[in-house]
């Protein structure tokens, strides 16, 4: 039994002399929510339309749940695309209930799981408003709703936070995190960094056409940090103990804020000395009130990726 959902084989795609997609791969485990990065006009989109059957791939093949793709998979996908494409003059329960039968669903099916979400969502009262009348917040909240109304395997998000406001951003955050705990598996597309580490397990970087970085997200932090450590420390003495410090170790800029320290830096180890090490001879030198790790982020690792590729 496979533990990928997804697997993208080998993919590539070309519109005339231009290569969207080269030999790309890459495996969404079941149960993830899997961050698929890059710059625009990298060929995220170009992947994801291949995926959703929008295009067709020239070379290599996608699987879902071990098995080639058809057509009739549409219904296992929620897509939410980033240009957003509701009918501004119909009104939502009209066209909330006409898209889930396209994906399958009955009326009364559709009537059941739209009742839930309408409530949980507290829009009820707008079943009888068009498209165009709502602000594009609440569009958004009604194309989220049409993306995972049919429950669906796999679901793909791209942008979805776009036109939210930061109280309506954390709740769809928060119902993207539930349906990841309900069984659903997740490809999430966006720019916003701080989300990928809020959400994402697994990340694929394509820059230029090309898959350049791909793994557990905790995996490629490992792989990118450098040792070196915020130190905030307490001292009358800070040129002794600064001087002190830099004999043993390599003394860097900080690059943090902290609160009623003397003396702050960053340190970074050398390969004879361990985090031990370093805490040790702070400690015997002056009061500790700060000595954290410095992790990459998912934005320093997206700028350093993409800067050497």
């Amino acid at each position: 039994m496979t533990t990928d959902l997804l697997v993208a084989d080998s993919v590539s795609k070309s519109y005339g002399d231009f290569k969207a997609l080269n030999n790309v791969s890459i495996s969404v485990p079941k149960g993830s929510i899997f961050g698929l990065l890059g710059p625009n006009g990298a060929g995220k989109t170009t992947l994801i339309r291949i995926i959703n059957q929008i295009t067709m791939p020239d070379q290599g093949r996608i699987l879902l749940d071990g098995k080639p793709l058809t057509p009739n998979d549409i219904q296992n996908i929620g897509y939410l695309p980033e240009e957003r494409g509701l009918y501004k003059s119909m009104k939502v329960g009209e066209q909330v209930l006409y898209l889930a039968q396209l994906k399958g669903m009955t009326k009364q099916e559709a009537k059941d799981r739209l009742k839930y979400w309408f409530d949980k969502l507290d829009i009820g009262d707008w079943w009888n408003k068009k498209i165009q009348e709502l602000s594009k917040g609440q569009a958004q909240k009604i194309q989220f709703i049409v993306t995972v109304l049919h429950q669906p395997k796999l679901l793909i998000f791209d942008e979805p936070f776009s036109g939210f406001d930061p109280i309506n951003a954390n709740l769809i955050k928060d119902e993207i995190l539930q349906l990841r705990d309900e069984g659903a598996t997740v490809i999430f597309s966006t720019h916003r960094m701080e989300s990928v580490e809020e959400l994402c397990d697994h990340i694929a970087l394509i820059h230029k056409s090309n898959k350049v970085l791909d793994g557990k997200l905790t995996d490629i932090k490992r792989q990118f940090k450098t040792n070196t450590f915020e130190v905030g420390l307490q001292t009358d003495q800070v040129q002794t103990v600064t001087e002190a410090i830099k004999t043993r170790f390599e003394v860097l800029p900080a690059t943090f804020k902290n609160l009623n320290d003397d003396l702050k830096m960053n340190v970074k180890l050398n390969a004879n000395n361990s985090s031990n090490d370093l805490l040790h001879f702070l400690t015997s030198n002056a009061e500790v009130h700060h000595f954290v790790e410095v992790i990459p982020s998912a934005s320093d690792i997206f700028i350093h990726t993409v800067k050497n590729n």
